[in-house]
């Protein structure tokens, strides 16, 4: 009997213990649960960027006009994307040394086989802007005569000839081609150089009229704005007109008042003889005054 009241209290003791550990495992369970996670920081990685082949290409340092030689341009290497580069952009300037520009280059961009001409035809600038029937003709200038050298490239002037006594107006409206050999207009950033020569677009008729009246005097130019069309009112001017009219230094003309013509009876034949009445008095004269007629006595 003894051993069965045993095993009784054990039985008991497994039933309250029981459902205490497993009321403790659950416990256990939450609190390593609600426990914070420690972060891991990843330090940052550099970006990794795809190395472009590249190639080196000539461009210009400075812009370039039209007309000018490629030989006379200042180049610089620049290293440039191959994926990025134009089609038809020049990688070397062995093949075009000696050719010339035939569009204005910007500077430090690269330059392409069709701005550039070896033909000596298309290569000039001024001979391009001749159209038919016109002419150019080049002449000496100085300060005065270009406007300070404003008269430049691209200007509308017109041409006189200043001589001792007379100013006349030899040509008009002509337009400037280029100024000692430059067709780079004016830009107004700075004083513009005074040129030593001008090369003019002009008539055939001007051409001719502005030749003849160089030895003749000197040339000057008047610079026109771009949009005047107004021509000269009047294209001579003398030194007469300068100076005004005469003063004279002659009495005011005495008024007649009156005319006769006798015979002289003493005379054979009866020669006449012919009296103007001025200022009260007859004065012997050997013409008829005008308005008067002839009396005769």
């Amino acid at each position: 009997m003894a051993v069965r009241s045993t095993e009784r209290r054990r039985r008991g003791q497994s039933r309250v213990f029981g459902p205490l550990l497993i009321s403790v495992a659950i416990v256990a369970a939450a609190f390593v649960v609600s426990r914070p996670v420690p972060q891991v920081i990843t330090p940052p990685q550099a970006p990794i960027v795809a190395e472009f082949d590249t190639v080196s290409v000539p461009v210009p340092v400075n812009p370039v006009s039209t007309g000018t030689k490629v030989s006379e341009i200042q180049f610089k290497q620049v290293a440039y994307p191959r994926h990025q580069l134009p089609r038809d952009a020049l990688l070397s300037l062995e093949s075009v040394a000696g050719a010339v520009t035939v569009a204005p280059l910007p500077a430090n961009l690269p330059i392409f086989s069709q701005n550039l001409s070896l033909r000596g035809q298309i290569s000039n600038p001024v001979v391009e802007r001749i159209p038919a029937g016109m002419r150019a003709m080049t002449i000496n200038v100085d300060a005065t005569t270009a406007v300070e050298g404003w008269a430049g490239s691209g200007a509308i002037v017109d041409v006189l000839l200043v001589q001792k006594e007379r100013t006349a107006v030899v040509a008009e409206k002509v337009k400037i081609l280029s100024a000692e050999r430059s067709v780079r207009a004016v830009d107004g950033e700075g004083t513009p150089n005074v040129p030593k020569t001008v090369t003019l677009l002009v008539t055939q008729e001007q051409c001719l009229a502005i030749n003849t009246a160089i030895p003749l005097g000197k040339i000057a130019f008047a610079l026109r704005g771009t949009t005047d069309e107004q021509g000269w009112s009047d294209g001579t001017y003398t030194a007469d007109q300068l100076r005004g009219p005469p003063v004279s230094n002659d009495p005011e003309p005495t008024s007649i008042n009156g005319y006769i013509a006798v015979k002289d009876q003493d005379k054979a034949g009866g020669q006449k003889r012919s009296y103007a009445l001025m200022d009260g008095k007859w004065i012997k004269t050997e013409v008829v005054p005008e308005g008067f007629l002839i009396g005769e006595q």
